[in-house]
């Protein structure tokens, strides 16, 4: 036997990075292993790292690549555990019974060829690609889990019939539910339109100005209201300076008022519903009943109007009799002893309601504006609601201009048949009937703005009062 030459095996480079040294290492590569045609090499001595060579884990062949790694942990090389240097058994190496799911140990290969991986790409452009493969690569791992998740854990079919059935028997039963709505919603417009009697809101469902889903509650509202702003007829008797005949003159003037500024019909109506309400709680004096009118067309003109007319303006009107701020101190007064309340329905608001079943004749209107206002001056009307007054006006202008009876939609849109609205119009005809007595509001509908409606109608009521039984030559001792 040769002797062995310790020297040269002292001299022989023993790193096994160094890639130029002379001497073989035993070191295998992938590309070295891969060339076997599936012998075995095993070293005498395992080579590692400097880093590696304290974790001892156990190794295992990898099927795609066919050479050692230490990818998976879990199993141990020929059946016997790896320990460490204290000879306990490592947690990676303990079986657990539970194995994570990777692209490891999937049982997809790795690499395939690159006719598999043609099939598997589809040429899309955009994110439409990018979406694509994640698709893919989530339909990959979740027919993994399909076949390891057992079929308890999916839905039964029967609990899937009995939902279809839920649902359709809701369906059923919203119809149901429409179609009862429905013949209640018929029986109900029978209800509210007689015989004879068309719906004229139908033509309106189409415009939200017109609120024709909520009109009729709307003015039931008002009618109920209506009730709660009437003032007390009677209240000129606790008036100690006052007379009926005074309140005719303040309204004439204001309506003077009202057709220099220009202001809307609503704001008048308003107007006088104030005086009468606060003089039916406070007594007046005489010298104060003008502030009274001032301030209480200053308060309407500012809940109507746009822009209302500035103090200024007012304490011009009044012949600067009083300061601006003392009408601004009345309007303090004036609404603290109305609580604030200014919610009045005018006829106004009742009358564009009749008119629309006057298939909205303006002449026919514009008379009627003249006699609603008639209310406003001759006090004998606070009996009467606003609802009342609008359909007597309706009725009276009509009769003048030979429009046609009273039919069922008329009593029906105005609340009132011809034997309510009786009385009123008997009212109306002999304040027509008797001589002028305010000069305004005559001047105001005499022009050819207004079709001259003071003068026709005073020449049709003096014509028709003796064959209606109203006698305009009798004192009237309530006006004058």
């Amino acid at each position: 036997m040769p002797p062995v030459n310790r020297a040269a095996s002292r001299r022989a480079p023993t790193n096994e990075n160094d890639e130029n040294s002379a001497t073989a290492t035993t070191r295998l590569t992938r590309s070295k292993s891969a060339a076997f045609s599936g012998e075995e090499i095993v070293s005498k001595k395992p080579l590692q790292s400097k880093k590696s060579g304290v974790n001892n884990q156990p190794l295992r062949k990898r099927a795609a690549l066919g050479d050692v790694s230490n990818v998976t942990k879990g199993d141990a090389v020929d059946g016997k555990k790896t320990t460490g240097k204290s000879g306990l058994v490592s947690k990676s190496a303990q079986p657990t019974g539970v194995q994570k799911l990777s692209r490891t140990n999937s049982a997809r290969p790795a690499l395939g060829s690159k006719e598999a991986n043609k099939k598997t790409d589809v040429k899309r452009s955009g994110s439409g690609a990018i979406q694509s493969q994640k698709r893919k690569s989530a339909s990959t791992s979740s027919s993994t889990l399909k076949e390891e998740t057992p079929a308890e854990d999916e839905q039964p079919s029967r609990k899937k019939i009995h939902l279809e059935v839920k649902e359709k028997v809701k369906i059923e039963i919203a119809e149901e539910d429409i179609l009862e709505a429905k013949v209640e919603d018929a029986k109900s417009l029978k209800k509210l339109f007689p015989a004879g009697v068309d719906d004229l809101d139908k033509e309106d469902h189409d415009d939200p100005l017109m609120v024709s889903d909520y009109v009729v509650e709307i003015f039931d509202y008002l009618r109920e209201l209506e009730l709660k702003s009437l003032p007390n007829a009677d209240y000129m008797e606790h008036q100690e300076d006052l007379e009926w005949k005074m309140r005719g003159i303040l309204v004439d003037w204001l309506i003077e008022v009202h057709t220099r500024f220009h202001l809307l019909p609503e704001t008048l109506f308003l107007t006088v519903n104030i005086i009468d309400r606060f003089l039916s709680s406070k007594v007046v004096q005489l010298d104060r009943l003008q502030l009274v009118g001032v301030t209480a067309m200053f308060i309407a003109s500012k809940y109507e109007e746009v822009l209302s007319p500035h103090v200024a303006n007012f304490r011009r009107v009044a012949d600067d009799g009083f300061s601006e701020q003392e009408i601004l101190n009345a309007e303090r007064y004036v609404l603290t002893a109305l609580d604030y309340d200014l919610s009045y329905p005018n006829p106004m608001n009742f009358l564009r309601r009749i008119s629309k079943a006057d298939n909205y004749d303006i002449q026919t209107r514009t008379i009627s504006k003249y006699l609603m206002e008639i209310s406003l001056l001759d006090h004998r009307f606070m009996n009467y609601l606003p609802s009342h007054v609008a359909a007597t006006a309706m009725y009276l202008g009509r009769m003048l201009l030979d429009r046609g009876e009273w039919d069922a939609t008329l009593t029906h849109y105005s609340g009132y048949d011809e034997d309510e609205i009786e009385p009123v119009f008997r009212l109306m005809v002999d304040y027509l009937a008797r001589p002028v007595s305010h000069e305004a509001f005559f001047k105001k509908y005499a022009s050819k703005k207004f079709l001259k409606a003071s003068i026709l109608c005073r020449q049709w009521a003096k014509r028709h009062a003796a064959d209606l039984g109203i006698d305009a030559s009798a004192p009237l001792d309530l006006i004058a």
